[in-house]
C-alpha cells in the first residue's frame, strides 16, 4: 500500500462499520439491490496521507421494488364517497431485456384534451358551414 495516496471509507446510513475502505482514485459500484426501498445516506469519509479528514454526506432514495402508480387520489387529497382507483405495480425486470407487459399504466384521458377536442370539432364544422355558403 503506497502512503501518497488518500483513503475513503463509505458508509450506509448510520452504520459504524464502512462497506468500503479504498485508495483513491477509485471507481466503486454501489450495489442498491442489498438496501431496503427508501431514503438512504452514503458517508464518504477521506484520509489523506497527512492525517487530515474530509466528510461527505449525499442523500439517495432507493426504489428496487415494483414502482406503484395510482390515478384517481392524490397525496393530501380532501374526499368523499366512493373513489375510483386506478392502480398498477410493475417490477423493471433484470434490466437486460426490456419488459413491455404491465410496464405502462394506463391512464384517462386529462379534460384539457377533452376542451381541445370538442373545440377543434366545432370550428370543424363552422368551417364546413361557412365554406358552403360561400360557393
Amino acid at each position: 500500500m503506497t502512503k501518497d495516496k488518500s483513503k475513503v471509507f463509505l458508509f450506509i446510513d448510520d452504520d459504524l462499520n464502512p462497506i468500503a475502505e479504498l485508495e483513491t482514485p477509485i471507481v466503486f459500484d454501489l450495489d442498491t439491490k442489498k438496501l431496503p426501498d427508501g431514503e438512504h445516506t452514503l458517508k464518504i469519509v477521506s484520509r489523506s496521507p497527512s492525517g487530515k479528514e474530509g466528510i461527505r454526506k449525499i442523500n439517495f432514495m432507493v426504489s428496487n421494488g415494483p414502482t406503484i402508480k395510482i390515478e384517481g387520489l392524490k397525496n393530501k387529497d380532501v374526499v368523499d364517497g366512493t373513489l375510483s382507483l386506478m392502480i398498477n405495480a410493475y417490477d423493471k425486470g433484470n434490466q437486460k431485456s426490456f419488459i413491455i407487459n404491465g410496464s405502462e399504466t394506463p391512464q384517462t384521458i386529462p379534460f384539457w384534451i377533452w376542451i381541445i377536442v370538442i373545440l377543434f370539432i366545432g370550428w370543424a364544422i363552422y368551417y364546413e358551414i361557412t365554406s358552403y355558403n360561400i360557393q
